[in-house]
């Protein structure tokens, strides 16, 4: 089978390891190389450095029409699809069938940030989902799904992972059993539909008014990049718990040795944050050197 993969972040790289190790890949197609960083050097994505480690010959289509060139001259007889971040034209999905790796029990949690948006919500189980690709986004006929506990400890990061690694040998299956004719695809009930827009650059910042729980949800699905202000100057909170506790919103609480901060309702424990500075510390310690409030 000429199978071709597409992916471009760290999450796809469990299936893009998996799927050569199975099948043997005839190319990777990826994002272009962006700047990052502070010096806002050109960095390949995660996907090509994997790729070329392995051996594989890697491609980076610059817009839709050079990805349907590219696939016409590939020729592949399917290709799969893991967080590629560009949405594949018409013209590309009547090359063969495309098979893609999703982040959520669809048809729940459609869109860009599945994993964040389930968090952000308070949900206890997500899961992962291989589907066909059609037109409509995240849309297509379902092929196998399978459920993945959300814990109390876990946060963007952790289940990330979780999820990334436990796709893989879903993704592998899917495509073993659909190209051997084994697995007939489920159509998706579109009225059961939820969806998970990008995070916008607004919704890191953490809103005190808001209900304890909700707070704590957001920092671990924002993780690391949620964030308040203390005495005007940014941190970053990095973990939370709820807290029986009441009083003004943003209020740090008189209590020794925790950094607990009131709520729209109740409060929650800051157990880990960035200060001002930059320094990664506990809430015990940033309460021994700090005072203020948070806005």
């Amino acid at each position: 089978m000429r199978l071709v993969f597409l992916g471009t972040p760290a999450f796809a790289l469990p299936s893009l390891k998996q799927l050569n190790e199975r099948f043997g890949l005839t190319a990777v197609v990826t994002q272009p190389d962006r700047p990052a960083g502070r010096g806002q050097r050109l960095t390949p994505p995660p996907v090509k450095r994997e790729a070329l480690k392995l051996g594989l010959p890697v491609y980076q289509p610059r817009n839709k029409e050079e990805l349907v060139k590219l696939l016409k001259e590939l020729k592949p007889d399917a290709a799969a699809v893991v967080a590629f971040g560009m949405i594949l034209p018409k013209e590309a999905l009547s090359l063969c069938p495309f098979l893609n790796l999703h982040a959520s029990l669809l048809p729940k949690y459609r869109g860009a940030a599945p994993i964040q948006r389930a968090l952000m919500a308070g949900e206890k189980v997500t899961g992962n989902t291989v589907m066909l690709i059609t037109e409509k986004l995240d849309a297509g006929p379902i092929l196998l799904q399978e459920p993945e506990p959300i814990d109390e400890e876990d946060n963007y990061a952790t289940l990330s992972a979780r999820l990334a690694e436990k796709g893989a040998p879903l993704l592998t299956k899917a495509l073993e059993l659909y190209a051997s004719g084994r697995l007939t695809p489920k159509p998706q009930n579109d009225e059961e539909a939820t969806y998970a827009p990008p995070i916008k650059k607004e919704e890191l910042r953490v809103c005190w008014r808001a209900q304890a729980e909700s707070v704590r949800d957001r920092i671990r699905a924002l993780y690391p990049n949620a964030y308040a202000f203390f005495n005007g100057k940014r941190v970053k909170l990095l973990k939370a718990r709820v807290f029986p506790a009441e009083g003004e919103p943003g209020q740090i609480l008189p209590l020794p040795d925790k950094l607990v901060v009131a709520c729209g309702e109740k409060a929650v424990e800051i157990l880990e944050l960035i200060t001002p500075k930059g320094r990664r510390v506990t809430g015990k310690e940033f309460v021994k050197g700090y005072r203020g409030s948070f806005s």
